[in-house]
């Protein structure tokens, strides 16, 4: 299965960029308003410059405590991403991201940021492909 596939199930949900010199406080009520785990830091909406998580917060929380909600999230954001192109294959995807412990990875399509694609969302993709394969074997056993 590839990326592309996995965002077309996905819907026309877009991604949610913030710039750089959002507060924590604000993107974490982003965040939680929108019932999402991570934004991509985008000065312009179209290219990634970085990536900001819950757990990045939380470990700013963890280490310096609340005062950190008063700062940019480009002080705390990711800035070395690792990104995929649409048509990357999602098993390699969910290798790379169980290999660096991330959850979250920006689909850029010629350097624009074209999705967002979430460790959940490639196996949830999986687990369909699978029982899909399940039905049309039970079918042909049973002669439907």
């Amino acid at each position: 299965m590839l990326v592309h596939q996995v965002l077309a199930g996905k819907g026309l949900t877009g991604v949610v960029t913030l710039p750089s010199a959002t507060t924590v406080a604000e993107a974490s009520r982003i965040l939680t308003e929108k019932k999402i785990g991570t934004v991509v830091v985008s000065e312009d909406g179209v290219t990634a410059d970085g990536i900001l998580s819950e757990r990045d917060i939380v470990r700013e929380l963890a280490k310096g405590g609340s005062s950190c909600l008063e700062k940019t999230i480009g002080n705390y954001m990711t800035k070395s991403l690792v990104t995929c192109s649409p048509d990357a294959n999602t098993k390699a995807i969910m290798s790379q991201m169980t290999e660096g412990r991330f959850r979250h990875m920006p689909v850029l399509k010629d350097g624009e940021l074209v999705g967002l694609i979430s460790l959940g969302d490639v196996v949830k993709a999986e687990l369909q492909r699978l029982s899909m394969e399940k039905n049309a074997l039970e079918g042909m056993i049973m002669g439907h």
